[in-house]
């Protein structure tokens, strides 16, 4: 018997969590503390306890599949790579877009978007930071010049307060949640922002119960009672920001008045003004966001405004302070670092610019990259179901729209437009059904890497075991596809370690970064410039990443969401995850444990919106928005706002996302997932019930006469 313990990180969240996998002849038998592990200290939540149960699942991809008469079917790889080089020769440009990962490694990520512009000459890549924290990166860049979290997750500890909007931390980002605890422990006040009373709230000393698209209204009263109450911290206002009057003259009119927040937002006045006195009288106080400020059709303007509520009160730089997203996906950070988006080379190098363009084609050894951005997914998506995109040929790595985009039926006529779908998995997805060739993939255990989490850490994969069948690490299957193009001088790499190398010479944040240095469990956190320094735990201790090094205040007005309730649909929807499950489900689905503890979704309705309806507790509704109808079990809780509903986005039974709204934001060009107007309608017993307006091809699962013991 072969037995070995494999330090590796976590696939789940944006946090980094350590742990080791116990490999046993061959196969991952569980998962063990590795105590080294910087973040969680050998701690674990469930998703990552039980992270291994999926990687052994009997339908893993294990061979590439190209559709043959209308069905998907084994092949070889080389009929399989032959055929997908040769279809993308047949196509311009402008033609062909690429979907890079936030599930796969910064290698993996790194070599998709080189790929797409070496290859391809296309500047259309991009990936699912574009759905989650693209306001993020647009919002805070605007502010402080970088746009990732500034501070530490372990300096929460010495927090004063924290405030969260926007982030159900308990239940998605779970040692987070220990942080703040601790945090707790040592006497700092916890404020909470939130439409739903959570496992969050239940922490927290102060619960603020607000309507969800509301966010700018209730940032701009709080800074309205603080400059108001002269609580500002005008010497560091003088010092290190500029724009202060413009947002100054904003806060400050009357619709920002504690009375008439009150009334947009559903919070009593007492609450703000408390809420304001703390963040302003504790030093340091902490901010932390994630989906549920960045997911609106302004979720620009709220992060700049969860910004300037830490610039007036002085909160940056400093250990326990900062403004601090929470990155949903493991790597979600780190592919935005790689340049999956289609306005940026690796390390946001912008694609218009001609110094950077010639540094990239130096390194690169290639001429004629694309000399202007390319399309996001959410507006390619659009343009595709509209019949007025260019594009014809997608590659998708690792991503699952066809459960995680908005409005999925525009999503599947959007693919009904395409001539030519490449999905490289490690499951024959909701998306991969759709495609073309499927191209079998290796999971996080099966392939060295990195990954960066929500603090900036870049931290290793190690491999455990082989692929199953035929399958492979991304980013051979790039190397290989590439070289078939032409291209194998540029794609000749004989490991990761030599990915990383040319990672480290192209992003400057990672230039003092290798794979030796990253041995140490402790990792380093970007920026790292040169091989002498120690990493940045904190960003904007002396002077932000701006041009002339000050923070920028945003006059900021609060505007409501594109689609407000009327009388034909009444509710205010909001989606989101559960602690047992993971976005799409194509994973924690697949991993026994977690999937028999929630089987399926429900609808929160609160007491009052029930009795309204008829509806009990457990009994199956019908849920419609403009955009489709599903038919879901009840949960009526007063854990949630009155006239307000949420729905998990896991389970494609009951697809949360055929209902919500694909209205983007202006900058960013994220979805509104948190506000949509819907209704909830009884379904009577002896009722003819119509087929779920469920998308095709994505498989029905049983519906259970009850949901008892799994909600």
């Amino acid at each position: 018997m072969e037995l070995k313990y494999v330090p590796t990180t976590c696939p789940y969240c944006g946090t980094g969590c350590g742990f080791n996998l116990v490999v046993k002849d061959k196969r991952v038998a569980g998962i063990e503390p590795w105590y080294r592990a910087p973040v969680n200290s050998g701690k674990l939540c469930q998703k990552g306890r039980y992270a291994h149960e999926f990687i052994h699942s009997k339908d893993r991809l294990v061979k590439p599949l190209v559709r043959k008469n209308g069905q998907l079917a084994e092949t070889s790889w080389k009929e399989a790579l032959t055929l997908v080089a040769g279809k993308f020769t047949t196509f311009l440009h402008e033609e062909i877009a690429c979907l890079s990962s936030a599930k796969t490694s910064n290698e993996d990520n790194y070599l998709m978007q080189k790929f797409a512009r070496v290859v391809l000459k296309t500047s259309n890549i991009d990936h699912c930071a574009r759905l989650c924290h693209s306001s993020t990166v647009a919002g805070l860049a605007a502010v402080f010049g970088s746009g990732a979290m500034t501070n530490s997750i372990a300096d929460l500890e010495e927090s004063k307060c924290i405030f969260i909007i926007g982030s159900n931390t308990f239940e998605q980002h779970p040692l987070i949640g220990r942080r703040i605890i601790l945090a707790k422990k040592k006497g700092a006040k916890i404020i909470y922002a939130d439409p739903r009373f959570t496992p969050t709230a239940k922490q927290a000393d102060l619960y603020l119960s607000m309507y969800s698209g509301t966010d700018v209204a209730l940032l701009n009263g709080l800074m309205h009672h603080i400059i108001a109450n002269g609580w500002e911290d005008s010497a560091f206002i003088a010092k290190r920001t500029k724009n202060f009057e413009v947002m100054k003259t904003v806060v400050m009119q009357e619709a920002y008045s504690l009375p008439n927040v009150s009334k947009i937002t559903g919070v009593p006045e007492e609450d703000l003004k408390t809420a304001a006195k703390w963040i302003a009288h504790s030093k340091p106080s902490a901010l932390l966001y994630s989906m549920g400020i960045t997911q609106h059709t302004v979720g620009v303007d709220n992060v700049k405004s969860t910004a300037n509520l830490m610039l007036l009160t002085g909160n940056l730089g400093v250990p326990g302070g900062g403004v601090n997203p929470l990155r949903g996906q493991n790597n979600v950070q780190g592919a935005c670092d790689m340049g999956c988006l289609p306005d940026v080379y690796p390390g946001y190098q912008k694609v218009s610019g001609p110094e950077v363009r010639r540094k990239m084609e130096s390194i690169w050894g290639v001429g004629g990259l694309p000399e202007k951005a390319g399309v996001t997914v959410t507006e390619l998506m659009e343009e595709l179901a509209e019949g007025t995109s260019p594009v014809r040929c997608m590659y998708v790595m690792g991503e699952n729209f066809m459960l995680s985009d908005p409005d999925l039926n525009r999503v599947k006529k959007a693919l009904e437009h395409l001539d030519f779908l490449v999905v490289q998995d490690i499951f024959l997805s909701e998306t991969a059904k759709f495609a073309d060739v499927v191209l079998p993939a290796a999971c996080y255990a099966e392939k060295h890497g990195t990954q960066t989490s929500t603090e900036r850490r870049v931290q290793r994969l190690r491999k455990a075991l082989d692929p199953p069948g035929e399958a492979k690490a991304d980013w051979r299957i790039i190397c290989e596809l590439a070289g078939r193009m032409g291209y194998r001088p540029q794609f000749s790499y004989l490991n990761e370690a030599e990915i990383f190398e040319e990672i480290a010479k192209v992003v400057p944040l990672y230039g003092g970064m290798s794979y030796e240095r990253l041995e140490n469990p402790d990792s380093l956190q970007w920026p790292c410039p040169d091989r002498s320094h120690p990493g940045t735990p904190i960003l904007h201790t002396e002077k932000f990443a701006t041009p002339d090094g000050l923070g920028e205040f945003s006059a900021v007005e609060w505007k409501p969401p594109a689609e407000v309730p009327d009388a034909e649909y009444p509710l205010i929807l909001t989606t989101g995850r559960n602690i047992w499950h993971w976005h799409t489900g194509t994973m924690t689905r697949r991993s026994e444990t977690l999937d028999s503890e929630v089987r399926t979704g429900w609808v929160e309705l609160h007491p009052e919106d029930a009795e309204k309806l008829g509806v009990s507790n457990r009994e199956k509704v019908r849920v419609l928005s403009r955009r489709g109808k599903i038919e879901i079990p009840a949960m009526v809780t007063e854990d949630i706002k009155p006239g307000v509903v949420f729905i998990p986005f896991h389970f494609k039974e009951c697809a949360a996302n055929l209902l919500t709204s694909g209205a983007l934001d202006p900058v960013a060009k994220i979805p509104e997932y948190k506000a949509c107007a819907v209704r909830v309608e009884k379904i009577e017993p002896l009722e003819q019930v119509e087929p779920l307006e469920q998308v095709e091809q994505v498989e029905q699962v049983e519906q259970v006469e009850t949901v008892e013991g799994k909600l």
